[in-house]
Formats: C-alpha cells, sequence, structure tokens
C-alpha cells in the first residue's frame, strides 16, 4: 500500500540545475530560495507516499476548501492571503480546470481597487465552502485580506443556488459578530437547514451562530478558554518548531470544526491547541437568549489539527499538520493513524463525495510567504481517497 523511495544526490543536482537555469528562477534571489526549490525537487522522490492518496486537480494559487454537492461536483475556493488571486471560488470542471462560481462578477474583487468595490456583494477572503446537500452552497467570507484586518461590510455568509447558480442569499455579519480582528474560518450547516455554525480562528477566537430564517447571529464562548489557543501546544512541521522570520510562533484559534450527522452536536478544536472540545447545537441555540447556556466539554486530546469531517460511523478524520497526514478519531477516543504522504503539505479540509468518496486539499501555509521570503512549495492540489470501512 506505501511506496518509499530515497535517492542521496539529486539534491545537489537539482540544486545546480537552478542555478544553471537561472534566467527561468529571476525571482529566486536567496540562497533560501534555490535551496528549498532544490529540496522541493528531491521531495517526491525523498518522500514518503501513500497509494490511496488521488490526484484530481492541481492549482495556480493556494487553495484551502473544497466541497462536493449531492450531484458530484466539486467547488473549491483559493484565500486571498499572500496574494490577490484572481478567482476566489470555483467549480472544478471534469477535466480539472476552473470557473469562477457562481460568476465573474462576484469575483471581481481586487485588494488593489478596494475602495472601487463594494464588499457586500463580492468575495473579499473567501476560507470555506460548503455543500449542504440541499441544493445550496454555502460561502464564508472572513473579509480579512493577508488573515488581517477585515474589511467594512464585508464579513459575510453567501448562500448559492446550486440549480440556477445564482446568489439566493447573503447574511452580513455585524462588526460586534465579526469584528476587526476576526476570521471566520469555517461553517457547517444544521441538517435540516435552520442554523449554521462557525469557527472564529481572529482574536478574540470562538464560536457563531447564525439563525439561517431570520439572519440573526450571535457569538458564543468568545475568548473562552475553549476556543483560544494552548500557550503549551507548539505547531510543528518538518521536524521543527513552525516559526515566521520574526520568530513568532502561528497562534491559531477555535479552527477545526464538525457537526455530527443528527446535528446535534458540534465539535472543535484550536489549531494551535490539542484538545478537542464538543457542546451540544440545542445549548448553542439558547446560548443567543442566555450565554450561561453554553457549556464546553471535552472531548478528545489530538493535536495541532486543522480538517475535521465526521463519517456515518461517528469516526472523525482529523487532518495533521505535523506529519502530512490524516488520522481517524474514534468513538472510544482512541486516535488511529490511516494515511500519511509528502504531498499533503498542510492537509487542509476534508469534503464527502456522494459516491463514498473524500476529498482533501493541501495548503502548504508552511510553504507560504507568511514563514519565508517566498513561496517554497507551490504544487497546489486536490486529492481524494477512499476511506476505511
Amino acid at each position: 500500500m506505501h511506496k518509499k523511495s530515497f535517492q542521496t544526490s539529486v539534491l545537489s543536482v537539482a540544486a545546480a540545475l537552478i542555478i544553471l537555469s537561472s534566467p527561468l528562477f529571476a525571482e529566486a534571489q536567496t540562497m533560501e530560495k534555490l535551496t528549498n526549490k532544490a529540496e522541493q525537487l528531491v521531495a517526491p522522490l525523498t518522500g514518503e507516499t501513500d497509494e490511496r492518496l488521488e490526484k484530481v486537480a492541481t492549482f495556480d494559487h493556494q487553495v484551502t476548501g473544497v466541497t462536493v454537492s449531492e450531484d458530484g461536483r466539486i467547488f473549491v475556493n483559493f484565500p486571498r492571503w499572500s496574494e490577490d488571486v484572481p478567482v476566489s471560488v470555483a467549480e472544478v470542471m471534469k477535466d480539472g480546470s476552473i470557473k469562477p462560481y457562481p460568476n465573474d462578477a462576484w469575483n471581481a474583487w481586487r485588494n488593489a481597487k478596494m475602495s472601487e468595490i463594494s464588499p457586500k456583494d463580492h468575495f473579499v477572503t473567501v476560507q470555506s465552502v460548503v455543500a449542504d446537500g440541499r441544493g445550496s452552497l454555502w460561502v464564508v467570507d472572513p473579509a480579512a485580506p493577508n488573515a488581517e484586518k477585515t474589511v467594512k461590510d464585508g464579513p459575510k455568509l453567501v448562500q448559492v443556488d446550486l440549480k440556477t447558480n445564482a446568489v439566493k442569499r447573503v447574511y452580513p455579519f455585524a462588526p460586534d459578530i465579526a469584528g476587526p480582528a476576526s476570521y471566520l474560518n469555517d461553517v457547517r450547516i444544521a441538517p435540516d437547514g435552520a442554523f449554521a455554525y462557525f469557527t472564529d480562528s481572529g482574536s478574540p477566537g470562538g464560536l457563531v451562530v447564525l439563525d439561517l430564517n431570520s439572519g440573526k447571529a450571535w457569538r458564543v464562548l468568545s475568548d473562552d478558554p475553549s476556543t483560544q489557543f494552548e500557550k503549551d501546544v507548539v505547531v510543528q512541521v518538518d521536524g521543527k518548531p513552525l516559526r515566521r522570520p520574526d520568530g513568532r510562533q502561528p497562534l491559531f484559534n477555535a479552527d477545526s470544526i464538525a457537526l455530527s450527522k443528527d446535528g446535534k452536536t458540534l465539535y472543535w478544536k484550536a489549531l494551535t491547541g490539542k484538545t478537542m472540545y464538543r457542546i451540544s447545537t440545542e445549548a448553542l441555540q439558547k446560548a443567543g437568549q442566555d450565554p450561561s447556556a453554553a457549556k464546553p466539554e471535552k472531548f478528545a486530546d489530538t493535536e495541532p489539527t486543522d480538517g475535521l469531517w465526521i463519517d456515518d460511523q461517528n469516526r472523525i478524520y482529523l487532518t495533521t499538520i505535523q506529519n502530512d497526514g490524516i488520522k481517524i478519531l474514534g468513538p472510544d477516543g482512541k486516535v488511529t493513524p490511516f494515511l500519511q504522504d509528502s504531498r499533503l503539505r498542510w492537509p487542509d479540509t476534508f469534503s464527502h463525495g456522494p459516491d463514498g468518496t473524500m476529498y482533501i486539499t493541501a495548503s502548504h501555509i508552511q510553504d507560504s510567504p507568511w514563514f519565508h521570503q517566498g513561496w517554497t512549495d507551490d504544487s497546489f492540489t486536490l486529492f481524494k481517497f477512499k476511506p476505511p470501512r
């Protein structure tokens, strides 16, 4: 099932090739860039791959979210982090190409033209896309370019009708819900379509509940220990602590989120954290009137993760950052490694297709300009795999 291959001399050869072809790498002016690029070329030879992981499509820009509709249509999103991306939300066509979705107009925002374009009806910085299995695509727009300050009137949830491919409704978030330092990260839609539940990985971290009928939203567990990063947890990649150029480590609050199949229990955890929490959605709904109703419960000890997904057997899939892999948390509380692949650089988001296939993105956050002078690995890819029975 697993294939490994190692090559000792390829690194120096790859580096030499890069140096000899320097005109093709005009932007790679530093030794760090040359070394990182060489390591990237060698990675497929020295890394561990798993034949169960199948490539679906590759992209020119950083991808985070993926979702698959009930009829098998695939959608992805490209956050406006390190660059002013030309497309925020796209449908992946059968040949692997992408098409702006729902249209070009919604994808017309550009940072350079932010004074000319309304953030109310354009995608500013899309973080997540979720198909609800009931005919709608939901788009989470925290509207914070480079994950920094939110753009005024920008944070919103957008509902797109998959039958007509037209925006059906926009749910704007006021500053008391999505403040200047907030970053709405991911969403889960209740099975009956009545509520949406979000994690906010910004500051302060928290959960957000949205009544999809009335449009009213409220924050829950905002600045609560259950939604904040854990000070004693260090995010590690490639066998060492991940650090920005100025020495700071990534401190991400509530990020990972999953909703039980019956819609009664919400699970979440901080990315910079090991503790997974859960709470009844009934309590989250009551918290709109009585904040004291929200009492989080510690559920499991894991590790820094990004994406979560619950299957029909109540197994929770976790994307594990430090080993480019996927692990499964069983109902018994035991975490079992499932898949590890060097191509899964920062495994990000899961989605479950109608035929049972699982899809996953690799967002390469540790390879981004947040942590280097430039991209050190920009092989942005959407993969798929068959989950264990």
